[in-house]
């Protein structure tokens, strides 16, 4: 049975702590969202992460406030200094532009500043639990900047996640974080002997596998050595009794061998790690391996990390970005570098006036594209866009999370290929991830190798990385069901009664009975034959699609009536529902149509249920929809 729609604001699926999905069950719910309305918002449990920042997150930044900050400053938490001080640098950038009308110069940029939390036994050989010891950083400023804060947290993807907040929260609240300024501070003072303050001095080590210091003296050393016993028992209490993290480390590496293609049994971790690589279903470039394989907290924080060293690599240059893209996408490439050349109709006159450009000697610093496209799930001709990179030197970067790697065999015509692992590969909607591939033949890939070495961070956090790599033990037997069930879905909509396609072929002449404008689907799209040359040999079309009616009020109709999830994401492993332009795009609505995407478009991300009884869903609308006329 498909998963019904939830109760506004109820996490989905319903009572899922990280859940990365809301329930916003009616057109009315999605335009309130959109206008902040209170009726709404004063509902929502949690949204999705980079959009909304989880409830745990929240509470924490006040916590760190109080402390650290004024009342009429807040914060942003990021898991290193560097994804902290490119946050301190976008505001400052920014707030020196249009944001801040009205206020001047001095003020502009003013109280912007990080605090590194560390835990007072921070330098800790940790051989259990080292991805635990790691920093939290937070970014204070004034609430006026708020609006640019929130903006890197969306588009960058650098932000923690719920579940490192909610570490670290508890390890805040229970006193073993402490400041690096003040850890410092401390360090620096003299030795003193007896039952004084604790001294936190930096080079002493413990591992958690070893606690069995029990000395009651009060000497400055004993007084470090508590610390660390006390930051032990917290990590083992954390986390002891539920969740091993001492597997975290593997888990990441069973992860880069399933999205490397060589790891495709569902079995326990212990068991996986040393089966053989399948040949079957590997990337098939000659030099490949699980080593060009990278781990991001999310899906954006992988394409803005890409774009980012593709800077630092090839040179200060401007980017395209090609067909209509998931909207922070175009925002990375627009806001950091030199701004890019969007062409936003994925068209062949697009690729006409890219090579007249490039004939004339203009330079590129990579092209962007994803494969299908979000939401109108077309495909760029990508043995044109390979043929022009290779003749006039630009780097081709691919998002393949829509067609993904099962479907689609995309890296030997591009040189990075980029994911959101938090859509089908996870399935669960309870964790984030993204992740990188390098393709090892591609023309930059010593330089990116090099550049990764030196400037990849792996924040992709260890309670994190568990749960994904469980979600995605099962993810080929899903994505070939899902494969079956959209392409059925598909059919019904598209072969419908109600459908403009069978009206117009049945020579109907009561025009009025179409409901169904069009059905997006690769299947069915102008750009099929571009689709066909890269699936798998067993691969499907995928398990999203979109589709538009005749009427703003067949949409509406369409859209309260069926039974199923929703709210924002995709890639579940249930069916979930949105009006995809409205909640992406409402504020540039005009501009989105300009481009095909049409405001009342519908979006749909097909799961595991039954698929007779997802058809049955979706024909019992289509008759409410007839009965009561909602057609053109």
């Amino acid at each position: 049975m498909a998963l019904p729609p939830q109760e506004l604001g109820q996490s989905i699926p319903a009572d899922t702590a990280h859940a990365v999905s809301v329930s916003l069950p009616t057109w009315k719910a999605c335009v309130g969202y959109e206008e902040g309305e209170d009726w709404v918002l004063s509902k929502m449990k949690q949204a999705y992460p980079r959009f909304y920042i989880h409830n745990s997150i929240q509470a924490f930044v006040g916590n760190i406030v109080s402390q650290y900050g004024n009342s009429d400053e807040t914060a942003m938490l990021f898991p290193s200094t560097s994804s902290a001080t490119r946050c301190v640098e976008f505001i400052m950038e920014q707030s020196s532009k249009s944001y801040l009308q009205g206020r001047t110069v001095t003020e502009k940029g003013k109280n912007i500043r990080s605090v590194e939390l560390v835990f007072k036994g921070e330098n800790f050989n940790c051989s259990r639990n080292k991805s635990a010891v790691t920093m939290i950083v937070a970014v204070l400023f004034p609430t006026l900047y708020y609006a640019i804060a929130k903006m890197f947290w969306q588009h960058s993807g650098e932000g923690v996640s719920s579940r490192r907040a909610e570490f670290y929260h508890k390890a805040f609240e229970e006193g073993h974080l402490i400041s690096r300024d003040d850890l410092r501070r401390q360090t620096d003072l003299p030795t003193r002997v007896g039952k004084g303050p604790r001294r936190y001095q930096r080079g002493g080590s413990v591992d958690l596998d070893r606690q069995d210091s029990r000395s009651r003296h009060t000497s400055d050393s004993d007084f470090r050595a508590s610390d660390q016993k006390d930051y032990a028992q917290f990590v083992e209490e954390r986390f002891g009794r539920n969740l091993d993290l001492s597997l975290a480390a593997t888990a990441k590496v069973a992860i880069r061998r399933r999205i490397a293609g060589v790891l495709i049994a569902d079995l326990e971790l212990d068991e996986s790690i040393g089966l053989p690589a399948d040949p079957m279903h590997s990337r098939k470039v000659p030099g490949f391996s699980v080593d060009d394989v990278y781990l991001f907290p999310a899906g954006m924080n992988a394409i803005f990390s890409t774009h980012r060293i593709m800077l630092s690599v090839r040179g200060v240059l401007e980017s395209i970005s090609y067909g209509f893209p998931y909207i922070d996408t175009l925002k990375v490439l627009e806001k950091w570098g030199p701004g890019c050349l969007f062409y936003g109709h994925g068209s062949s006159i697009e690729l006409d006036d890219l090579e007249k450009r490039c004939k004339a000697g203009q330079r590129f610093l990579a092209f962007f594209c994803e494969f299908p496209g979000n939401p109108l799930l077309r495909c760029p001709d990508l043995h044109r866009v390979r043929s022009l990179a290779d003749q006039y030197d630009f780097a081709v970067v691919i998002d393949e999370t829509i067609g993904n790697i099962m479907n689609v065999h995309l890296l030997p015509s591009a040189d990075v290929v980029v994911s959101s692992l938090t859509k089908i590969f996870s399935g669960d909607s309870n964790v984030m991830g993204g992740s990188a591939v390098l393709n090892p033949q591609g023309r930059y890939y010593k330089l990116l190798k090099k550049a990764f070495a030196s400037e990849y961070e792996d924040n992709f956090w260890a309670e994190d990385a568990v749960f994904m790599e469980r979600n995605s033990r099962d993810f080929i037997p899903r994505i070939d069901r899902i494969n079956a069930n959209a392409e059925a879905i598909c059919k019904v909509l598209h072969e419908s009664p109600h459908s403009r396609l069978y009206v117009f072929s049945q020579a109907i002449a009561n025009v009025n009975k179409i409901i169904v404008k069009e059905v997006y689907y690769p299947k069915y799209g102008k750009t099929r034959r571009f689709y066909d040359m890269f699936r798998s040999p067993n691969g499907g079309y995928g398990g999203l699609f979109s589709v538009t009616f005749h009427s703003t009020s067949a949409a509406v109709t369409f859209f309260d009536a069926i039974e199923i999830a929703k709210g924002p994401s995709l890639g579940t492993n249930f069916t979930l529902c949105s009006p995809y332009t409205l909640l992406a795009h409402y504020g540039e609505l005009d501009w989105a149509a300009s481009f095909g995407v049409e405001a009342d478009l519908i979006r749909i991300s097909v799961g595991l249920e039954d698929k007779d009884d997802l058809i049955a869903r979706v024909k019992r609308v289509l008759a409410v929809m007839d009965i009561a006329q909602v057609c053109i």
